[in-house]
């Protein structure tokens, strides 16, 4: 992923909400078949790591981009923004 196609990427998460929360359980496998559905659908999405959480977003983001085969795009305090491009039917088209 280039830097233009991640600054475009980090433009558009600005204005969407976080989709699930990382909390208690950590990165259990509940957790993690929502986050691939969800990018299964959405393409870009918002994730909150609560305080309770066992895992800082730092530790989770490389974890949660090995499990799913995406790219984390941006790691902002507690938020974790991926981006993994649906085969079938793309809604986003990243710059060149």
């Amino acid at each position: 992923m280039t830097s233009k196609q991640r600054a475009y990427l980090k433009g558009l998460a600005m204005t969407i909400d976080p989709v699930t929360q990382i909390g208690k359980e950590g990165l259990s496998d509940a957790l993690t078949l929502s986050v691939d559905q969800a990018l299964h659908k959405r393409e870009l999405i918002k994730l909150a790591v609560l305080q309770t959480s066992p895992v800082s977003a730092r530790d989770a983001a490389p974890v949660l981009e090995e499990r799913l085969r995406c790219k984390v795009v941006q790691v902002i305090g507690n938020r974790i923004v991926l981006y993994r491009r649906n085969r079938e039917k793309p809604k986003l088209e990243l710059p060149k």
